[in-house]
């Protein structure tokens, strides 16, 4: 994996879409929390799930449906939204789309 401190870069080029499949990378993973990137490609999803941690996720590039606590997000494109931790939240895609989640641990 080519290093990537000390440069300039625009994070959407940093993930690639595959047909079919959620892909991520990792930018940051520290014990006090991750940085990564996720490209999901159309009609792929994460189920509803809890985690112990908040977390923001940055829509960079199409569209997503966020769940918070069965309540319905529509985010897209420069759009945001913080996932407070042990509340069960669910993404569903109904057009590709490309993600930063920052995710706090501390």
């Amino acid at each position: 994996m080519e290093r990537i401190e000390g440069q300039v870069l625009r994070l959407a080029d940093l993930v690639d879409y595959h047909e079919g499949s959620i892909v991520g990378r990792a930018l940051i993973d520290r014990a006090a929390g991750s940085v990564t990137l996720f490209a999901f490609d159309e009609g792929q999803g994460i189920s509803e799930h809890t985690v112990p941690y908040t977390a923001m996720a940055i829509i960079l590039d199409g569209q997503a449906k966020i769940a918070i606590e069965g309540k319905p997000l529509n985010l897209t494109e420069g759009e945001m939204v913080i996932m407070p931790a042990n509340k069960p939240h669910s993404v569903k895609v109904p057009k590709r789309f490309k993600m930063l989640l920052i995710m706090i641990r501390s």
